[in-house]
């Protein structure tokens, strides 16, 4: 396997002018009226967007956001209604138990503020380990490496980590990978999951780094 940071740079160039997921959209460009990133909406988008498809999340966290941008809000929002709102994003009912649990903890606890810290983060029901790093890292910018089934997926394949769990590639990719590249490696490997190395059947005869992949844990490719 080639160098983990050639294997990042090399699908860098890949994805240049490929749309950005969301939350990476959502990092650069979501700002409330004083030019600072708004933590709310990055965790609330990353809430909505478990088992979603990227362009249902953008598209149904920009409607919700259009009504409630804030904890107190949101919370206001008769639950019918919410879950009308957000029906499309799947399992809606519990989302919005989620969301709305998610808000009172933030009003009763913090003060209506997204914590910036992972213990903080995780004390609060509904919050699990992807999505505190995710909030971490892209909302303040905090070197940590959020890993969802795309990253634990390429990781392992690639050979860059062996390990059974997200948690574990968390750790692994920590111990290896150079820091200047946490916060790029969601972005990057989610796009790969998405569009080359899929859960089933991975696209390696397009694969751009293909020739560098052990294709560990691969059974059958296209």
């Amino acid at each position: 396997m080639k160098n983990p940071s050639q294997i990042l740079d090399i699908l860098e160039k890949y994805y240049k002018n490929t749309q950005k997921t969301t939350l990476n959209s959502m990092r650069e460009k979501q700002t409330d009226n004083f030019g600072n990133s708004t933590p709310f909406k990055i965790l609330i988008s990353c809430l909505l967007s478990l088992r979603t498809k990227d362009e249902i999340t953008e598209v149904i966290s920009k409607n919700l956001f259009n009504i409630a941008d804030t904890p107190e809000k949101l919370i206001k929002i008769p639950d019918k209604q919410l879950e009308k709102i957000i029906f499309s994003t799947g399992h809606y009912k519990k989302k919005t138990q989620i969301i709305k649990h998610v808000s009172k903890e933030l009003i009763k606890k913090y003060n209506s503020k997204v914590p910036k810290t992972k213990q903080e983060l995780l004390s609060i029901k509904g919050i699990g380990p992807k999505t505190a790093n995710i909030v971490l890292c892209f909302a303040y910018n905090q070197l940590v490496i959020p890993v969802d089934i795309n990253v634990h997926r390429v990781s392992n394949r690639l050979g860059i980590v062996n390990a059974k769990t997200p948690e574990k590639t968390e750790e692994q990719l920590e111990k290896i990978l150079p820091k200047k590249y946490w916060r790029e490696i969601n972005g990057l490997f989610i796009l790969h999951g998405k569009k080359i190395c899929v859960p089933i059947s991975p696209k390696c005869s397009v694969c751009p780094i293909e020739k560098y992949c052990p294709k560990q844990g691969v059974i059958k490719s296209r």
